[in-house]
């Protein structure tokens, strides 16, 4: 089995994500995003977009708002130098991640990121939002990694 990176459709890499992803819907839109397919099929894919947190929407940063693979090895870290090759070559400077607290994060050590630290979690909703909103993600702690 050879596994390559291809192109991938913003349609048809948010049906994968609702097949395969564990925890996440998938991402309302995005700014790219790349698939590894192992020869006859598609093992995953990444999606990638502004950053989530506002503070980090510096024009020159980017998320990795979704990465799902069908449990094929290899391919997670695969797609994580992917969109950050992709990344630099549009201009942005740094890419980030966020990953479960439960995580080890060893795909993106194989793929050469950096751990950042601990970040918040808990629900989107507040009670003096205006909207109330239904938690269906995890809420607990996260991780943080970039590759810079």
């Amino acid at each position: 089995m050879s596994l390559s990176v291809q192109p991938i459709t913003f349609a048809e890499a948010c049906a994968f994500i609702r097949m395969h992803h564990r925890h996440h819907d998938p991402p309302v839109g995005w700014l790219f995003g790349c698939a590894v397919n192992d020869g006859s099929k598609v093992v995953g894919v990444a999606t990638v977009g502004r950053p989530v947190a506002r503070m980090l929407q510096d024009g020159y940063t980017a998320e990795v708002n979704r990465l799902c693979t069908d449990g094929t090895p290899n391919v997670a870290s695969m797609l994580y130098g992917a969109c950050w090759r992709a990344a630099k070559a549009l201009g942005y400077r740094r890419l980030i991640t966020y990953i479960l607290a439960e995580e080890p994060g060893t795909t993106l050590k194989a793929a050469g990121w950096r751990y950042v630290g601990q970040r918040g979690g808990g629900s989107w909703h507040t009670p003096n939002s205006g909207r109330p909103r239904v938690d269906t993600h995890p809420t607990g702690q996260k991780q943080l990694w970039e590759a810079a």
